[in-house]
């Protein structure tokens, strides 16, 4: 039982753009995931700087 030369063509499609969609899915996953990393980073070095400058007043004040 052979098939249309389209229906090959529309399985095809059908393969491409569902590997497409989780290769996309997977780069906008690491991209986010590298935004976060960042900007926990960004986070975590604003809360040494604060602790550093309260310090800092601390030691003044005395």
């Amino acid at each position: 039982m052979s098939l249309p030369i389209w229906v090959y063509f529309v399985i095809a499609g059908i393969v491409i753009s569902a590997y497409m969609a989780v290769k996309t899915a997977k780069e906008d996953r690491d991209q986010e995931m590298e935004w976060i990393e960042k900007e926990g980073e960004e986070y975590i070095e604003r809360m040494e700087e604060e602790k550093e400058r309260r310090k800092n007043v601390k030691e003044v004040s005395q």
